[in-house]
């Protein structure tokens, strides 16, 4: 096999690579986003989230000479621009007026003994405030671990005893997850905390738009954090961790997550029967994160033929949960469904993480609870929680 296909078989086995390029998307907004590989006289996507229809797939490639990431490449410097029109250095650039963006982001991504590999890049046709926000930093940290992570692959590919070093380098893999959660937290409350703060102490028509924006992406990128967070706990041997109480407010708290999930999936029907929940000891947001991420796994992957139907009771000294949607779940998944990235994999990097239902049944498990499902094309698809109440 030659280089450039090691290379990207490389990458593609990485399962951090798309959630890296989703959060930098959802961080600054810009719509491209991409790990390349860049050598002596190429410059080769391995990695692409297109949001701009810009056309370019895992695989392709670009005329080196035409691209910043080659003067990336002899200086080893990152490069930010917020808008190429306006930039001293690049308002007469080639390669902006070539790819028409204004805003773009690369950072260099050296190998573990210091030999340059390529690129993390993002580029978009509008201007954006890159320069002021910690894009650079957190990029540079995704650059890191993705070096870390190209080794450890590397390192598996070319091992004897394959499956003791799976394990070996899966393990690594999710510590660096949980490194990388960490290192993420704090510039991502900086950003939420200061888009909040001028909504409500500087308001102003102008920019309360991108100001609201700048929120949303930050919590999402906030959402898939703590989804890795949570991913790793559970891989890593100490759990999911629960504040256990009793659950006076979970009927509340169940049906604020259906009309949560149903404002922003309005085209879709979600109708929800929770009755009477007191009696139920366990972790209230838990347990309401667990049927979010059912309701979305529904909405997300089901059929649109039909509801999304929520049942959630006490009865006989069992808390029952339920969530059915239409359509059917391919036999060949089903066994491996709540397992973390069991996604089919495809060319380009898929929206969210792939950790939902992986997460759903680590809280199902910390709460000693039963998790089932049952799929077929005449009834749908049903997953089914239960708990013993006390």
């Amino acid at each position: 096999m030659e280089q450039k296909a090691v290379d990207i078989a490389t990458i593609g086995r990485i399962s951090a690579v798309p959630a890296m390029l989703k959060v930098i998307s959802d961080m600054t907004g810009l719509r491209f986003a991409a790990v390349a590989r860049v050598t002596d006289d190429t410059w080769t996507a391995c990695a692409v989230l297109d949001q701009l229809e810009f056309g370019l797939g895992v695989g392709g490639e670009l005329d080196l000479t035409t691209t910043i990431c080659h003067e990336i490449r002899g200086s080893h410097v990152s490069v930010v621009i917020d808008k190429a029109s306006e930039d001293p250095l690049y308002h007469d650039h080639h390669t902006p007026r070539m790819y028409h963006f204004e805003s773009y982001i690369s950072v260099p991504v050296f190998r573990t003994d210091g030999r340059f590999f390529g690129t993390i890049c993002a580029l978009d046709p509008n201007p954006a405030p890159l320069r002021s926000s910690t894009i650079q930093s957190t990029m540079e940290s995704f650059a890191r671990v993705l070096s870390l992570q190209i080794e450890a692959e590397e390192a598996l590919q070319n091992t004897q005893a394959q499956l003791q070093e799976e394990r070996g380098t899966a393990e690594l893999r999710e510590q660096f997850i949980a490194v990388l959660g960490h290192d993420l937290r704090n510039p991502l409350f900086a950003i939420n905390f200061g888009a909040e703060r001028l909504l409500r102490k500087h308001p102003n028509p102008a920019t309360d738009t991108l100001v609201r924006h700048i929120l949303t992406s930050g919590r999402r990128a906030s959402q898939l954090v703590e989804d890795v967070l949570d991913f790793a706990r559970g891989r890593m041997g100490s759990g999911i961790p629960l504040h256990l109480n009793d659950c006076q407010d979970l009927q509340d708290a169940l049906q604020h997550v259906v009309l949560e999930v149903q404002s922003v999936n309005p085209q879709r029907l979600i109708q929800a029967d929770i009755g009477d929940l007191r009696g139920v000891y366990g972790d209230r947001d838990r347990l309401a994160q667990l049927l979010s991420n059912l309701v979305a796994n529904a909405i997300h992957h089901g059929s649109h033929d039909g509801p999304v139907e929520v049942t959630a009771r006490v009865e006989d000294d069992q808390f029952t949960l339920t969530v059915k949607n239409p359509g059917q779940i391919d036999e060949l998944a089903l066994p491996r469904l709540f397992q973390p990235y069991s996604r089919p994999v495809k060319d380009t990097p898929q929206a969210g993480l792939g950790l939902g239902l992986y997460i759903v049944k680590q809280i199902a498990d910390a709460h000693g609870g039963q998790l089932e499902v049952s799929s077929c094309a005449q009834t749908g698809t049903l997953f089914t929680f239960t708990l013993k109440t006390r």
